[in-house]
């Protein structure tokens, strides 16, 4: 059965209640019974249900953009649609709105009446960079705007966020940052790494290396490369690319791009363990406990 942790009384009552996982017994397939065969079965094996966006391009007030892809669920059981309930999605590290897991979710969300946005963050979802300025973990400013955004579009309609491994991070963090003021009715994160330094060592295991952490850099690489001619007037890339490991790529770009002095104080910023007591709205956290992402740790 799952560790199940929860504070608050009334949110524990609820979730017993109505999500009846958190009481069930697991019993992995017998033929894909290791999580990293799990983690690879899934990507290899998988459908793609039909969804269909409209764009809606946000400039932010540093003059970079984001794209917001909308699934309003014009036909929901929620007719009204300044009040139909919203559901913020936010995929993981290089993900988009087309990645399979997110179309997932988007149909799950569609069938109970819900209108989804998917966040693709600056140099995601067919949008290059603008400015010498992508993404972290960390920083919320992007998603702050967005959600501002989101409520100034549709004020009397309930907004829930939703973020799968990096994504659910900026949904913590966000949460843990606005504490009473979070305008969101309630949260989720899926898969996410509560303490980054420790889901670096799982990645950097040979195995998990070999099979995550270099396909990973690979692609964030990849998105430099899309990217090289605004990103070159800040960073030296030519060295960026040279990274093997998603913490060679933070400390040689990432946390230079957002102020901090190195890996290691944007892993500490970024962490979310130690930041429990700062959330003030309901949070659904799932993570698997052998997850090679986020291991469970003591």
């Amino acid at each position: 059965k799952p560790i199940f942790a929860c504070r608050d009384a009334k949110f524990r009552r609820f979730l017993h209640r109505y999500v009846p996982v958190v009481n069930e017994k697991f019993w992995p397939t017998l033929w894909c019974f290791e999580a990293r065969i799990m983690t690879i079965v899934r990507a290899v094996i998988q459908s793609v249900p039909e969804i269909t966006y409209t764009s809606d391009i946000l400039t932010l007030p540093d003059g970079g953009q984001v794209i917001l892809h909308w699934e309003e669920n014009e036909n929901s059981i929620y007719s009204d649609s300044k009040t139909r309930p919203t559901v913020l999605l936010l995929p993981g590290l290089t993900g988009c709105s087309r990645q399979s897991y997110i179309l997932h979710l988007v149909k799950q969300a569609k069938d109970k009446g819900y209108r989804c946005v998917v966040f693709n963050n600056r140099g995601i979802g067919g949008k290059k960079l603008l400015t010498p300025r992508s993404y972290c973990a960390a920083n919320v400013e992007d998603l702050t705007n967005v959600i501002n955004h989101i409520k100034g579009k549709y004020p009397d309609a309930p907004l829930i966020a939703a973020g799968i491994s990096m994504g659910g991070m900026l949904v913590f963090n966000y949460i843990a940052k606005m504490g009473r003021d979070c305008p969101l009715l309630a949260g989720m994160t899926i898969s996410v790494a509560f303490n980054v330094f420790e889901s670096t060592k799982s990645l950097e295991q040979p195995l998990n290396h070999l099979l995550f952490n270099r396909t990973l850099t690979s692609s964030l690489r990849e998105a430099i490369k899309e990217n090289f001619q605004v990103l070159s007037e800040k960073f030296d890339l030519e060295h960026v690319l040279k990274s093997s490991t998603i913490r060679e790529f933070d400390d040689r770009l990432t946390s230079k791009m957002f102020g901090y002095k190195d890996w290691q104080e944007y892993y500490k910023d970024a962490t979310l363990h130690d930041k429990c007591h700062h959330i003030q709205v309901p949070l659904l956290c799932l993570n698997a406990a052998d997850d090679p992402f986020s291991p469970l740790y003591d």
